[in-house]
């Protein structure tokens, strides 16, 4: 199968599959994702996460669990499309920006640095423009809401509200806080929570 062929059924997966994650998992084993620009997806398992924050593993294994979280709130999204692929390239920045600093796990910079990737990897699949900057946008903004929450210096409702629809950023930022290991009911609670306050907040502002 080409990368066309590929991509033509990661979408389908992606938009009609109630679980992604099983078929993509499939793919992966039957080496259908070796292949440019696929084989970045397979090498997220290549990746290490600090486990304080992501129990679940490494970034594939988080991935798919937000793919999976994403498939039951795409009907929420104003474009299932767009919306299930951020989920499947949120996290490609964590490629280049994962490093080992002071003991400790990080990946500073991977939502820059993937939306740089998720454009890239869009691209070499033909995508329109249109499509490429809708995807790419939302996986430069996937971390607002938590930059928010935590009022760090690099929460940037300015240009966040003028590229991409905050509603969507909320929706794939909620999905990727679900999509970890060992959430209890009121872990989630504590994390939708947020997600409203962030929705609140923007709301406010770009009235």
């Amino acid at each position: 199968m080409t990368s066309i062929d590929n991509y033509y059924k990661i979408n389908e997966i992606l938009l009609e599959s109630k679980t992604p994650s099983k078929e993509i998992i499939r793919l992966i084993k039957e080496g259908k994702l070796d292949e440019q620009p696929f084989d970045l997806i397979k090498k997220l398992s290549e990746i290490d996460q600090n486990r304080k924050y992501h129990p679940e593993g490494n970034v594939l294994n988080h991935v798919l669990l937000v793919v999976d979280e994403a498939a039951k709130n795409k009907n929420h999204s104003k474009n299932k499309e767009v919306f299930m692929w951020a989920a499947l390239l949120h996290d490609m920045g964590k490629l280049t920006t994962t490093k080992l600093r002071k003991g400790r796990l990080t990946s500073y910079n991977h939502d820059v640095e993937g939306e740089k990737i998720a454009y890239d990897i869009l691209d070499k699949l033909g995508k329109d423009e249109d499509f490429k900057v809708k995807v790419s946008k939302l996986v430069r903004y996937h971390m607002q809401p938590l930059f928010f929450d935590k009022n760090l210096p690099f929460f940037d409702p300015s240009n966040m509200l003028k590229e991409c629809d905050y509603e969507e950023v909320a929706l794939l930022s909620k999905c990727d806080r679900l999509g970890r290991g060992e959430l209890n009911e009121s872990k989630i609670k504590e994390e939708c929570d947020r997600i409203e306050n962030f929705k609140n907040y923007c709301k406010k502002v770009s009235d």
